[in-house]
């Protein structure tokens, strides 16, 4: 509708003047206003606003005629007349300049196009010269009150009631004067035949004003009272007028009047605006709405308005201007929905909060096309709002006191042709706004700049910030473009164009929101939102020899033009192709009889509404057959409406549907939407509509001869109508929707007529109506309607304060300061669920079912569910009054039939306050049972919900026991962050604090390392503690993280309340899914419930390691772990025999290249000895190849080289391997540190290396095997991490199991080293010779992979078997700080070379364990072993 924007300006006059402007009166074209002050008339051009011609009365002539009071303009513009205080009426003629024609003309830069090209071109935009002559005075003899203008006649009401009708030129036929006494009034015009029956001696009218299309004068009355006076035969004879009065009403202040809407809106003093309507039948008044604030809304000025002092309906007649004698302005639209009003909000209060002092007025009308208000301020306001100029002189003679307020406006109120668009256009005097979506969610092939005012703010030229315009769809924009964010496509309309078309009368849009033409005074112009170009006409003659009528609309490619020709002086319909030249020569251009007053198109059929209340339907045919696409275009049929319209202006809109109302439609045959069933016509607010008639005998049309059926007579569907939509598409899934018809009723919200289906093709009851008018209300004015996505699209008025200029000087403030900036923003509101919900009441729940279903599908439809329970819950839990019937058990009812029930009660419920849930749940059922439901629904997020409410509702036991289910439900599913609030769910019950639960998790959210961040604080070296790590490398910090320590992660929760029975509650449950877990050998998920939850892993493995945390079946836990880990079972290569590596550097090379992260593979095992930080720092590159360059040197070369040669980053050590078939040389690589350059990307010696490389085919297989024998690197790292948390809690079956699975020698010897001590129990010993006596069976049977590993540590295997059987130490393993003595805290010493050396079978090169390769007086190697696997760990720890 209509919407302020920016900030009002002032205009300034500049004459001197001591007296303040009291009057503005626009003429018939609002091209011209006339302003009045004391002694003063002036005359004002629209645009530019400047001042053109001022009278100014002698003192002698202004002490005879009274001060002015108002004017009144002759409706060709040559005449004003003003009436004094005196009981004058003077009459001024306008006057053309003569000499000097134009006051202001526009100055154009040299060698523009648009310069004297057409005679009389640059004078259309110019200020004309004028000159104002005074004619005779005609005295009343009385003081004036009301003047109005009439065709020929001025019409004056004067205090001694009379009425007085003048000639305009004041001389002829003398004056006629008709005493109000003599016309009769009555209640209606039935009862006025018995005489006068309104006392009215010594009455006279107040305020007048004639309204044309119900041929009468809507009169307010000295007392207060309100009449109409209608003239019976066209005469103004005293018996020729009669009048009829409102009951009830005597505090009437004023009066306008809706020439389009035939309503007359009388101001009261009680500070209400009643809209009056005269019933066609009886002749009496008839009360339509009010347009009164409402206490909701205002609650501290609702009454405190004081008088309605002026009421302005706008040109187009869609709204209306309200002001009160306390001040403020007021907008509503015609049927009295709210838009706008100056006393609350950011109008009235500072951002301080102080109260603002609300604007008066004391006259004010709208400009052309309603783009601007002028307004007059009161003497007082014109000094409060001066402005701050230090150039002022103190008389104040430059100020007029004239304000300008800003609107920009729908498209719908003058070009209703749009409203079958799914966009929302408003048009501004020079610019429109546009949603034609997100531009970032619709690409396209822009070559040109966006504009920068399309731009979101900072992106101004960016790479991404080139908003490509959405493809043309010709279906539904659908939500994702349309809904796409808050801002406007905002489009300047092309100067050119402007400044000789002025005003913007009518603006169109196509259904793909591509295209938008606009027309002004003449011609018009169209834009393409791809190219971001304007098409202007080019010939100017072209463009100024047209004008359009009847408003514009898009067709396909063409532009629809309803124009009249000046040149033949003819009415024609005019098609344009929006991609040739705008240029006659394109256009197909047919004649029209009689002229139109507005179009439409649907499909492939134009409709319009003509002068003579006719309605001519044409048919549109694209033809290919020149070089461009042309439209042919054919009258299919007229139809005469005369009969039942009174006045060609009523009629605000008309359209083609395919709407209908009768039978025979089902479910399973839909109508046939592309057919033209109906014309729906908007006359004055009452909509009318008009079927096709099939009761005669139906002919089967052919292709040459299609007789369109002729009309039925209208029917009426609806009252107070302002706009209306329907959509020409079809949809199987969605034909509620689609076949609907949409209304806007102002104060009244929306209606929507619906059409019912019998369900499943069964045949319909005849009793039900075949649709169904439903009325809802909407918070926001609608614009537009989706259809399809079951929403509103609408824009609503908001406001910035900007008290940061002011600068209080003499209690004065700028503009600025005393309004707020206003914007207009997009808005959107659903529709659906007050739909459903009027189905219910209606007891139509299986309709509301088939449309409810039909919706499922839109991400907003669990909204539309909780909206409809919140809404009834809300209005029937807090009546007053029992419900006899109440409707939230059906609305319960209907919900149940879908998917999302329960969370929606629940969500509802969360947004509702506590008082309402009984009533509630006595309604949907038991939040237990609703708990219970989503547990084994395994909804347990929708559960923890129910639980808070049960926290509320039940005592404590029950909401403990209901949160102990859904606590050990989400362990099992591992839900960790439901856990986490659960554990704190559970301690607030027990430590009492029965309020609310916490809102938020105390713990962090897991990180990006599976699960395993835990790992990053705890210690990573197998038993050794960390002290000879390189600071520089590492970050990680060795602790024992044994149950006596402080706890490492999130779990500070466990120290506090220690002691507590509720912590007791919860270790047992937690106790209870570890040992579970470790029962089904779950591994992984046992890491990740003690790195998520902060469990104590260790100290509870302590406490089970002779229970639960053994290995009864070693091979049923190593094939669980593959499972778990995905990791791949070893395979034998076909070529191993054949083929051991025999130089380390290609081994190393390799694994630098493809196994960067891991260290200690089965096959390229890596020993690591690491430089000082300062030397590795600058020394690594030249060292490392220098390691390269000395590789193929013997073993003993190569560690002399090693230990002369200064610090290394890396070495490569080789070692010969005996063996008992062949002898051959394996070596191992290491990884790369992290302070190698290799780390930060520098990737080229690796990359020059590699083509030297001339490795087998024999090697490649054997390197692709052991990769394929890997299983993921973070599952490497996982199991790594179990192995640590194991040997640290002396888990030692748990170990060997890992140790074979990740092949690694190491482990294996580890633990068989700890085995020695005299600490573990006979049992442990026992059970990993047997089980590692199973494994070896196993794989000799099934998996021969695990042979050759099983071989290497068969000199382990050996010396289990001797080990004697030592007595247990039980206190060694009593939790605690681990024992610094202790033989599990200690760093092993390495076997001897011998044990090493044993049968590898069939000869494969095996990786030996490093720190034999380096022989026995090496005890340093296991350090370096185990520091390398805390480098490894860390290293792949943050890399994943």
């Amino acid at each position: 509708m209509y919407f302020l924007t920016g900030w009002p300006r002032r205009l300034l006059c500049p004459l001197r003047s001591e007296e303040e402007p009291l009057h503005i009166q626009p003429s018939s074209h609002r091209v011209y206003f006339a302003v009045l002050s004391e002694t003063q008339l002036s005359v004002w051009f629209s645009r530019p606003s400047v001042l053109i011609v001022s009278y100014i009365e002698s003192a002698k002539a202004a002490a005879q005629f009274g001060f002015y009071q108002q004017a009144e303009w002759k409706p060709d513009d040559s005449m004003i007349a003003v009436a004094t205080a005196n009981g004058y009426i003077l009459l001024f003629d306008v006057l053309g300049g003569g000499e000097d024609k134009y006051l202001y003309e526009p100055v154009y830069p040299k060698g523009s196009p648009r310069v004297k090209v057409t005679p009389g071109y640059k004078e259309e935009q110019c200020a004309p010269a004028l000159s104002l002559e005074m004619k005779r005075p005609i005295d009343l003899e009385a003081p004036i009150t009301s003047i109005q203008s009439l065709q020929e006649d001025l019409l004056v009401s004067t205090a001694d009631g009379y009425l007085h009708i003048l000639h305009w030129d004041g001389v002829t036929n003398g004056r006629k004067a008709i005493s109000l006494c003599t016309v009769p009034f009555s209640l209606d015009l039935q009862s006025a035949r018995g005489g006068p029956s309104l006392d009215l001696e010594g009455a006279y009218i107040r305020d007048l004003k004639y309204c044309v299309t119900l041929d009468g004068f809507a009169a307010v009355l000295d007392d207060g009272r309100l009449g109409f006076i209608t003239p019976v035969a066209g005469g103004f004879t005293a018996d020729q007028l009669q009048g009829v009065w409102a009951a009830d009403v005597t505090d009437g202040t004023c009066v306008a009047v809706n020439n389009k809407y035939r309503l007359m809106a009388f101001g009261c003093a009680s500070g209400s605006v009643l809209v009056y309507t005269i019933d066609p039948t009886t002749g009496s008044m008839q009360l339509s709405h009010k347009l009164e604030l409402t206490p909701k809304h205002y609650p501290d000025v609702w009454n405190k308005t004081g008088a309605v002092k002026l009421i302005c309906w706008s040109p187009d007649y869609s709204v209306a201007m309200v002001t009160w004698e306390c001040g403020g302005l007021s907008l509503w639209s015609v049927f009295g929905a709210h838009l706008i009003c100056t006393l609350g909000e950011d109008f009235a209060y500072r951002s301080d909060g102080t109260k603002k002092d609300p604007l008066k007025l004391t006259s004010m009308c709208w400009g052309a096309e309603g783009y601007h208000l002028w307004v007059i301020t009161s003497k007082e306001e014109a000094g409060l709002l001066e402005n701050m100029e230090d150039a002022l002189p103190p008389t104040r003679t430059h100020q007029s006191g004239i304000l300008q307020f800003h609107f920009i406006k729908s498209a719908l109120t003058v070009n209703p042709c749009t409203s079958n668009q799914e966009q929302v256009l408003l048009h501004g005097e020079d610019r429109l706004y546009l949603t034609c979506g997100d531009p970032t969610q619709v690409t396209s092939s822009n070559p040109e700049g966006p504009h920068p005012h399309n731009l979101p703010h900072g992106m101004e030229g960016g790479p991404l910030s080139h908003p490509a315009a959405p493809k043309p769809n010709p279906v539904s924009q659908g939500l994702s473009t349309l809904l796409g964010h808050k801002h406007w496509h905002v489009v300047q309309i092309h100067s050119t164009y402007l400044e000789s078309n002025w005003p913007i009368r009518f603006a169109a849009i196509d259904t793909a929101g591509q295209c938008i033409a606009v027309a002004g005074r003449r011609g018009f112009a169209h834009y393409f939102m791809t190219t971001r170009k304007w098409k202007l006409f080019g010939n100017i003659t072209q463009e100024q020899n047209m004008t359009v009528t009847g408003g514009l609309a898009w067709w396909k490619d063409f532009v629809v033009v309803a124009c009249y020709n000046f040149i033949d002086q003819q009415e024609e319909l005019r098609l344009y192709l929006r991609s040739s030249n705008l240029d006659n020569a394109f256009a197909s251009i047919t004649k029209l009889h009689s002229n139109t007053l507005l179009l439409n198109v649907f499909r492939d059929m134009i409709i319009l509404f003509r002068a003579d209340c006719s309605i001519c339907l044409y048919s549109i045919n694209r033809r290919h057959d020149g070089p461009n696409p042309s439209a042919v275009v054919a009258l299919l049929q007229e139809v005469s409406m005369s009969r039942y319209i009174p006045h060609p202006a009523l009629v605000v809109s008309v359209t083609l549907t395919s709407v209908r109302t009768e039978t025979g439609i089902s479910l399973k045959a839909p109508q046939q939407a592309c057919m033209a069933e109906s014309i729906m016509l908007n006359l004055a607010g009452q909509l009318i509509m008009l079927q096709r008639d099939r009761s005669g005998p139906q002919v089967r049309e052919t292709e040459d001869q299609k007789k369109l059926l002729p009309f039925c007579p209208p029917i009426v569907l609806a009252q107070c109508v302002e706009n209306v939509w329907t959509t020409c598409r079809s949809n199987r899934k969605k034909r509620h929707l689609l076949e609907a018809l949409w209304l806007s009723c102002g104060e009244a919200g929306m209606k929507v007529w619906l059409p019912l289906f019998p369900r499943d093709h069964r045949k319909p009851h005849s009793f039900l109506s075949r649709r169904i008018m439903l009325p809802f209300h909407m918070n926001i004015y609608p614009l537009a309607v989706l259809f399809e996505d079951a929403l509103v699209l609408g824009a609503s008025n908001e406001t910035m304060l900007y008290d940061g200029l002011q600068s209080p000087r003499e209690g004065r403030e700028p503009l600025e300061v005393v309004f707020p900036y206003c914007t207009v923003e997009r808005t959107s509101q659903i529709y659906l669920h007050h739909i459903l919900r009027q189905l219910l009441v209606r007891n139509l729940g299986e309709q509301a079912l088939l449309l409810a279903q039909s919706c499922a599908a839109l991400p907003y439809f669990p909204h539309v569910m909780e909206l409809m329970v919140h809404v009834v819950l809300e209005e029937e839990a807090t009546s007053r009054e029992p419900i006899p019937d109440p409707l939230l058990p059906t609305v319960a009812k209907f919900i149940t039939e879908f998917p999302l029930f329960l969370q929606t009660i629940v969500h509802c419920a969360r947004k509702t306050e506590f008082a309402l849930w009984n009533y509630l749940f006595a309604a949907v059922g038991n939040p237990k049972d609703l708990f219970e439901e989503c547990l084994m629904a395994q909804d347990l997020d929708t559960a923890a919900s129910y639980l808070i409410i049960l926290q509320n509702m039940e005592v404590p036991a029950v909401s403990r026991q209901h949160a102990t289910l859904l606590f050990n439900t989400a362990l099992e599913q591992g839900k960790w962050d439901l856990c986490r609030h659960m554990i704190r769910f559970l301690k607030a019950i027990g430590s009492g604090e029965m309020d609310t639960p916490p809102p938020t998790p105390t713990t962090q959210e897991p990180s990006s390392t599976g699960g395993f961040e835990f790992f990053r604080n705890r210690s990573i070296s197998l038993s050794q503690s960390a002290d000879n790590i390189t600071a520089g490398k590492f970050n990680l910090q060795k602790t024992f993280s044994m149950p006596s320590g402080p706890p490492s992660k999130g779990s500070e929760r466990w120290s506090k309340d220690g002691d507590c029975a509720e912590n007791m509650y919860i270790d047992m449950m937690l106790w209870r899914h570890a040992r579970h877990l470790l029962e089904q050998i779950r591994l992984k998920e046992l890491g990740c419930f003690s790195a998520q939850l902060g469990f104590e892993l260790i100290g509870w493995l302590c406490r089970e390691r002779t229970r639960v945390a053994r290995v009864d079946d070693f091979v049923t836990a190593l094939k669980c772990l593959h499972k778990d880990f995905l990791w791949p079972f070893p395979m034998v290569a076909a070529c191993s025999v054949s083929s051991p590596f025999r130089n380390g550097h290609r081994k190393m090379v390799l694994t630098q290249h493809l196994l960067k992260s891991q260290s200690a593979d089965s096959l390229l095992n890596s020993d690591m000895e690491t430089a000082p930080p300062q030397a590795s720092a600058h020394n690594s590159n030249s060292t490392w190849l220098d390691g390269l360059g000395a590789l193929g040197a013997e073993p003993k070369e190569m560690d002399t080289a090693s230990s002369l040669g200064g610090p290394r980053t890396q070495e490569a050590f080789l070692s010969p391997l005996t063996n008992k078939m062949e002898e051959g040389s394996i070596g191992s690589a290491t990884d790369l540190t992290e302070t190698s350059s290799m780390v930060d990307g520098d990737w080229t010696m690796v990359e020059e290396n590699l083509p030297s490389l001339s490795l087998t085919q024999s090697e490649l297989e054997l390197i692709s095997m052991e990769l394929a024998n890997k299983g993921p690197n973070k599952a490497q790292v996982q199991l790594r991490y179990l192995l640590h948390v194991f040997m640290e809690a002396g888990c030692l079956e748990w170990c060997v199991v890992i140790g074979l699975i990740l092949r690694e020698a190491t482990i294996i010897k580890q633990v068989v080293n700890f085995l020695d001590s005299p600490e573990v129990p006979p049992e442990t010993v026992q059970n990993v010779r047997s089980g590692l006596l199973e494994v070896d069976a196993w794989a000799s049977t099934d998996c021969l992979g695990y042979k050759p590993f099983l071989n290497l540590i068969r000199p382990q295997l050996k010396k289990l078997m001797e080990t004697a059987v030592e007595q247990v130490q039980p206190e060694a393993f009593q939790p605690g700080a681990p024992n610094p003595n202790s033989k599990l805290a200690e760093p092993q010493t390495g076997p001897r070379v011998e044990d090493i050396r044993g049968p590898a079978a069939l000869g494969l090169a095996l990786p030996p364990e490093p720190s034999g390769v380096l022989g026995t007086e090496d005890r340093g190697a296991p350090v370096e072993q185990e520091e390398q696997a805390a480098d490894e760990g860390a290293y792949d720890c943050t890399l994943s």
